[in-house]
């Protein structure tokens, strides 16, 4: 098993190698992150079209729900095989450690199944960031045939599409907050008790943190998955920009190692980090006092 994963690792940086830099060995990391519409759908000033990251997601949605029908629509067995042991430890990560460390016990059953998505999709769509598709812009020619190259890019590495996951949490906080609350009560506990002079400075602070929550959750997803790929792309592109490949023996083994710190820890932390964020914010909003 360690073997076929080391052989999967060395093929999945092989196939990461940016054509352009393999071409003519002028390379730029950022390009990699760049959205060309593959089918252009403009509704005044807003853009929809379709583009690496919208591919990126609908597969992200089909391998969750797939997964979720696999790993949990079973009967259970009194001696648990892999599959009912995946999915008991998933579902466990996501009630125990998740939903109910952050939610109010009342607000579990509810939202139990946003946060658990959130962390399965989000967890997946990380997976297929490390995974060489042919869902790219660059394409190669055989037979006649235009053929897009195959290579690894993360949607949650696009600052739009972690924004988009953070608005929803953004959006059921203060839902759930007016909802269990009513709209006074729940803005008022933005306010501690203080000082009518400190409350000037204070107030608008504490209003500017509700907005932060925003970014913080948006941007650490982003942040970590965008260099991640650009720390492995890098040190892969370096041998062909430098067209020294005596290089390998250093880039080759510092890619590896970013790759597998990558799929091994990275995707999962950052996928249950925001999922524990979400469940704590809506469950701060439900009972403010707590």
């Amino acid at each position: 098993m360690r073997r076929l994963f080391a052989a999967f690792t060395v093929f999945a940086l092989a196939l990461s190698a940016p054509a352009a830099a393999l071409a003519n060995g002028e390379f730029h990391p950022e390009d990699e992150f760049e959205l060309h519409p593959w089918l252009p759908i403009k509704l005044g000033g807003l853009d929809l079209s379709i583009n690496k990251a919208v591919a990126y997601l609908w597969l992200g949605a089909l391998v969750t729900m797939a997964l979720g029908i696999f790993l949990m629509r079973f009967r259970l067995k009194s001696k648990p095989g892999t599959r009912q042991t995946l999915g008991e430890v998933i579902y466990e990560v996501a009630q125990v450690q998740i939903a109910e460390e952050g939610l109010p016990e009342k607000a579990v059953a509810r939202w139990f199944p946003f946060v658990a998505t959130l962390m399965i999709f989000i967890w997946v769509v990380n997976l297929l960031g490390f995974i060489p598709l042919p869902l790219t812009d660059e394409k190669f020619h055989i037979g006649g045939f235009e053929m897009p190259t195959f290579g690894i890019y993360a949607a949650t590495a696009s600052i739009s599409v972690t924004i988009t996951l953070a608005l929803l949490t953004f959006l059921f906080t203060h839902i759930e907050g007016v909802r269990w609350n009513g709209p006074v009560k729940y803005v008022k506990s933005w306010i501690p008790d203080a000082p009518p002079l400190a409350l000037i400075l204070i107030v608008p602070i504490e209003i500017l943190s509700q907005f932060m929550r925003l970014i913080s959750l948006s941007v650490r997803l982003f942040a970590n998955m965008l260099a991640g790929h650009m720390l492995i792309l890098v040190m892969i592109g370096l041998i062909f920009v430098l067209e020294k490949s005596f290089l390998a023996i250093v880039s080759v083994p510092v890619a590896t190692a970013f790759y597998l710190f990558e799929v091994v820890i990275v995707i999962s932390i950052q996928a249950f980090i925001f999922a524990s964020l979400s469940a704590i914010y809506i469950g701060s909003a439900i009972e403010p006092e707590h």
